[in-house]
């Protein structure tokens, strides 16, 4: 793993995480909320094997970005678009897990001549009237309703988490691994590995390296009007969901499925929300995006010699 921060026009810094093959196709990674550029222990050996160029992002108040005052979600479309240029990356394509699903989406709807595959996972939807789906659990529906009527409440709990990872590491990975009912039991056994809870640390420190706000005003980011329609996105998009998520019902995700024009569904049976963990998903998901990536040079090779 490399890590980089690049000054955007505007003065402000992004923090960024570079793995896999650098010369290969690139992919813009977006993480969850709260999330952050660490994605991985070391350089992922799939994109490596594959000829994938992985670049995940701090979005700004998250580890090493600054924050942007008054953002919504549409803005950072701006600032992928200045790290395209700094890295000399003309196309891409863009992943976003959970709260970056929407990142994601609204990044390939602001650049659609840039980005050539959208990929879904997990994705966070849009709500209805304001409102989280109740097919959502309970806890996570808890926390929306904290973050819009008790912001000050998710602020104590939020600087507690990030003392206590900052302070007893162990201690939080032993919380992680107790996992919960509100998760499925894919989940549940997933945060018993051991690597993926030593990930998941470094991950969480950075996402609180900031404390806490951040997450709280992307909450919200999350529950209001995106900013745009789901349906003007020409670029292909690819869905990677599993139907026991808790935490983004698929109910809501065939939902958005139906209003997308160019959509490829991947459900997965028995699967929960951590889906990119795994890595023969992880290992399907770049495969995929690669072949759909070939495909599109071929039919530019054959329209540019017809």
């Amino acid at each position: 793993m490399q890590e980089n921060i690049m000054t955007l026009s505007d003065g402000r810094k992004v923090g960024f995480s570079v793995y896999g093959d650098k010369n290969g196709i690139p992919l813009f990674l977006f993480h969850g909320t709260p999330g952050s550029r660490v994605w991985f222990l070391e350089d992922d050996r799939i994109a490596q094997r594959l000829g994938i160029y992985l670049i995940a992002t701090d979005r700004p108040g998250y580890g090493l970005s600054d924050k942007k005052d008054n953002r919504n979600l549409l803005d950072y479309s701006s600032d992928i678009e200045e790290l395209a240029n700094y890295l000399h990356i003309d196309e891409f394509s863009v992943l976003g897990v959970s709260g970056g699903g929407a990142y994601a989406a609204s990044v390939s709807y602001r650049l659609p001549n840039r980005v050539k595959v959208c990929i879904l996972v997990s994705t966070a939807t849009p709500f209805v009237d304001g409102k989280p789906s109740k097919m959502m659990s309970k806890e996570n529906r808890l926390a929306f309703f904290l973050t819009d009527y008790f912001p000050w409440l998710l602020k104590m709990a939020n600087k507690a988490q990030k003392k206590l990872i900052d302070k007893n590491p162990e201690k939080y990975k032993d919380t992680l691994k107790k996992g919960g009912s509100h998760l499925s039991q894919w989940d549940n056994t997933i945060l018993l590995d051991d690597d993926v809870l030593e990930n998941g640390i470094l991950h969480s420190k950075e996402a609180y390296r900031q404390g806490g706000d951040e997450i709280i005003n992307e909450s919200r980011l999350l529950a209001r009007d995106w900013g745009f329609s789901l349906d003007k996105i020409i670029t292909p998009i690819k869905i990677w969901h599993g139907e026991e998520d808790t935490l983004s019902p698929i109910s809501d995700v065939r939902d958005m499925e139906n209003l997308l024009q160019n959509v490829e569904p991947h459900y997965i049976k028995e699967a929960g929300h951590f889906l990119t963990e795994k890595d023969e998903v992880w290992e399907s998901i770049l495969t995929n995006m690669k072949e759909c990536h070939d495909a599109q040079l071929s039919q530019s090779f054959f329209k540019g010699n017809s």
